[in-house]
């Protein structure tokens, strides 16, 4: 179906059409209503690429995140969305994984079609990558990280310091032999050397360190811990890179009859929905998810509109949330 077919059944010119999907507001509203009635009955579907090219604005918010299992970003894309569509902005997911590589052929791909707004995951870029973006003139939101030169705007937290405070609360309760399971990927390799610095700091033994591939699941945790008890049986504190890691760990622990907390601590990294209600409850690491969704949101929404953005550096912080598991 095209512009045509619309015209047709309407009754109207092409003219007419364009004015109605574009700018509504200069069509009387019988016209209007008769317009989006042959819209309805064709099935036709604007052509918001040309209106864009018109106007220079898409309407369009590109978000990339590693991954869409665990849910980990869920919570960030979902109000991230929420904001963003209610000033008329739609948002377009890409799922980049956890290497360079794949967010550059994710980044060709979309600066090429001229969103108003790219919403990435991390710092963690290629150099091309970087200069493609600086190059390209779209606003872009780093999120879930930190560093005082983003690209152009950044919303996160400290993975490093995380890591450092999770081992300090780990050492406050008396836990000296430390061990980490955790993702391989780059915000998790700052995590753990936040932690490892912490350990180093207070004298203990290194933590042993047992890496699984990312995205991070529960049968991961399971074989992640299976592995680190293999190599420090004796180990008292564990800090899993993600709840799922965590909840893993925490079913091996079961099928070795290991107390938790008694004879093992275990933290997790998310709070995710289901943290609260495992057995025990898991002590983890809470982030304010809906926060760093909507301040991105409004970083694209004020620079798209020609906004001024005083401050391009937001650390929304973190919270550790004491259960039982520690």
């Amino acid at each position: 179906m095209t512009v045509h077919d619309v015209a047709r059944v309407a009754g109207v010119s092409i003219i007419t059409v364009s004015r109605a999907v574009n700018t509504p507001e200069q069509v009387s509203a019988p016209t209007l209503e008769r317009v989006r009635d042959a819209i309805a009955r064709t099935g036709y579907v604007p052509n918001l690429i040309a209106g864009g090219l018109r106007s220079r604005r898409s309407r369009l918010v590109a978000a990339v995140v590693p991954s869409l299992s665990g849910g980990v970003f869920t919570e960030t894309i979902e109000s991230l969305t929420l904001a963003l569509g209610s000033h008329d902005y739609q948002v377009l997911l890409g799922q980049s994984g956890f290497t360079p590589a794949g967010e550059d052929a994710l980044l060709d791909a979309l600066i090429g079609r001229r969103p108003d707004g790219i919403v990435l995951t991390g710092i963690m870029h290629s150099h091309e990558g970087r200069n493609r973006l600086l190059a390209s003139g779209i606003p872009v939101v780093e999120t879930w990280d930190l560093t005082s030169t983003p690209i152009d705007m950044i919303v996160g937290f400290s993975h490093e310091r995380l890591g450092f405070d999770v081992c300090d609360f780990l050492l406050a309760r008396g836990r000296r032999r430390l061990g980490i399971v955790s993702g391989n990927d780059d915000r998790a390799r700052q995590r753990n050397e936040g932690f490892c610095r912490a350990a180093a700091r207070a004298g203990v033994r290194a933590p042993q360190v047992e890496l699984v591939p990312s995205p991070t699941t529960h049968e991961k945790g399971r074989a992640g811990l299976a592995a680190l008890l293999e190599k420090a049986p004796d180990v008292d504190g564990v800090f899993c890179g993600s709840d799922a890691l965590a909840m893993g760990a925490l079913t091996e622990c079961l099928v070795r009859s290991i107390g938790v907390p008694g004879d093992l601590s275990i933290v997790g990294h998310g709070d995710v929905n289901f943290s609260a209600s495992l057995h025990p409850p898991l002590t983890t690491v809470r982030i304010d998810y809906d926060r760093i969704g909507r301040t991105a949101a409004q970083f694209i929404i004020d620079r798209a509109e020609g906004r001024a953005v005083e401050n391009r550096i937001v650390d929304v912080g973190y919270t550790i949330v004491t259960r039982q598991s520690a």
